[in-house]
């Protein structure tokens, strides 16, 4: 089993890798809302998991980012910024891929701050450990 802080480690790899596709995305018209909001979504769930894994907090296999900021206060560890505007991702998590679901449209630039506010969040979280 992977250590605490290499689990982390991991989660924000995999986290930058989402990042870095939604800005290749973000600009073009042509793609839409959906493709950019599940990497944007995926983003933020997996900066969660990183500081939920580097204070040894279990996590199932969930996409719900309410649920990953609720367990997150539940155990008294920092919560994002932004949480209101967070949780507009949700709709855009994997179900959503499957489903064909309508969902309302992103706002590009919000989702930028959102994702640039919770990369940063998590650094420092890293830090303080």
């Amino acid at each position: 089993m992977k250590r605490p802080a290499d689990l982390a480690r991991r989660f924000l790899e995999l986290a930058d890798r989402d990042h870095k596709a939604f800005l290749k995305l973000v600009p073009d018209r042509e793609i839409d809302d959906a493709v950019i909001g599940f990497h944007a979504q995926q983003t933020v769930e997996k900066c969660l998991k990183a500081v939920l894994a580097r204070h040894e907090v279990a996590v199932r296999k969930v996409h719900d980012l309410h649920a990953l900021m609720d367990l997150l206060a539940d155990r008294r560890l920092p919560v994002p910024p932004m949480r209101k505007e967070i949780i507009e991702l949700n709709p855009f998590a994997v179900i959503l891929r499957y489903e064909l679901a309508e969902t309302e449209s992103l706002d590009r630039s919000l989702a930028k701050t959102i994702l640039e506010a919770v990369r940063r969040w998590a650094d420092e979280c890293m830090a303080n450990q």
